[in-house]
């Protein structure tokens, strides 16, 4: 190639912005926006000062009503577009974490109506599981604000197993808390068996764990059970503040490294631009101040739990399941002091008066 056309297009390159941009990702949802009829537009439209913008829940819809419009009832240009917004939202592997989510409520459907044809669970269990409402379409979309370039917005979507809450103030971007889950964390019957959504997320966490000498697993182990959720989950006021656990630099260089890709699994769920930015905030602070904490079985299919907490950041992991089974993931990630865009906005109102 020609030198002229190489440099050209370094200097094109060198000023396009790679996704999760704020423009980005206005353009995007504008674009979402004008395929929806006006009523549409009133469903979807909120008030950005509202209070439920900073409430949210992974519950299914049977068990707790969401605002804003159903994904389900959007005509196929709108999901188009929006998966085009997903799309802009995040990396392909945060993209297809969240849309396989989404259909493993129908492949749920389909694994309970096995389990009933084949007796293995009761009519009373079946006809509640039924009222859950678990559904491919059943995940609501809800706008906070206008999408601009110079006021906050923001957007939530939201269901079973997914809380996506995305604040945007001017270039500012914050995606956080971003909760993502998996019932089953891995399906063992239909022709869906071996199906595995949040594999990494288990795997990885099962490998940093085992990776430890007996003397580094009592430090790391807390002595307790495996909790029934993740600690910092909607309806519990706890809030996780004491680091506890073992601290990376007690690491070898090869945990340090496991430790490393296990991060990297929840913060490359983000588009590009975004997720080297908050593992550039990592690597200031050290990794060496981060600590790792673990508790129950150290086997796959067994309830555990793990939390890695950093001075900017907190991941939690939880797989106990309401069965006690190890086969139900819920997982997050926080970054800290900046929950719903808190930190962003802090800054913007200093400026502006409002």
């Amino acid at each position: 190639m020609n030198k002229s056309i190489l440099l050209i297009l370094f200097i094109i390159m060198g000023n396009y912005s790679f996704g999760q941009t704020a423009e980005s990702l206005n353009d995007a949802t504008n674009q979402f926006l004008s395929t929806l009829s006006q009523e549409e537009i009133e469903l979807v439209s909120l008030d950005f000062e509202d209070t439920l913008r900073t409430e949210w829940t992974n519950l299914p819809i049977g068990l707790q009503k969401r605002n804003g419009i159903r994904f389900g009832h959007l005509s196929e240009k709108s999901k188009i577009s929006f998966h085009h917004l997903l799309t802009t939202l995040f990396s392909s592997q945060g993209y297809l974490k969240t849309t396989s989510i989404m259909a493993l409520d129908d492949v749920l459907n389909e694994v309970y109506k096995e389990a009933y044809d084949r007796k293995m669970i009761p009519d009373e269990v079946y006809q509640e599981v039924r009222a859950l409402n678990w559904d491919y379409g059943n995940y609501f979309i809800a706008i906070w604000g206008k999408p601009n370039l110079k006021e906050p917005w923001g957007l939530k979507f939201e269901g079973h197993h997914i809380s996506i809450n995305l604040s945007i103030v001017k270039d500012k971007v914050s995606l956080t808390p971003l909760f993502l889950g998996t019932d089953p964390a891995e399906v063992t019957i239909t022709k869906y068996s071996g199906l595995r959504v949040l594999s990494k997320e288990e795997d990885y966490g099962l490998l940093l764990i085992n990776s430890l000498n007996e003397e580094q697993k009592q430090i790391a182990t807390l002595s307790q059970e495996v909790p029934g959720d993740i600690i910092t989950n909607p309806s519990n006021k706890q809030r996780i503040i004491e680091y506890q656990g073992i601290k990376a630099s007690e690491l070898t260089t090869k945990q340090k490294d496991i430790l490393m890709m296990l991060i990297k699994e929840y913060i490359n769920n983000l588009e590009h631009e975004k997720s080297h930015k908050y593992l550039s905030k990592i690597e200031e602070s050290g990794i060496d101040e981060i600590y790792f904490a673990w508790i129950g079985s150290y086997e796959i299919r067994k309830p555990n739990y793990y939390i890695i907490n950093g001075p900017n950041f907190i991941i939690e992991y939880d797989n106990a399941g309401f069965n006690n089974d190890g086969n139900h993931i819920h997982s997050i990630w926080r970054e800290k002091g900046n929950d719903f865009g808190e930190d962003i906005l802090k800054t913007h109102y200093l400026k502006h008066k409002h």
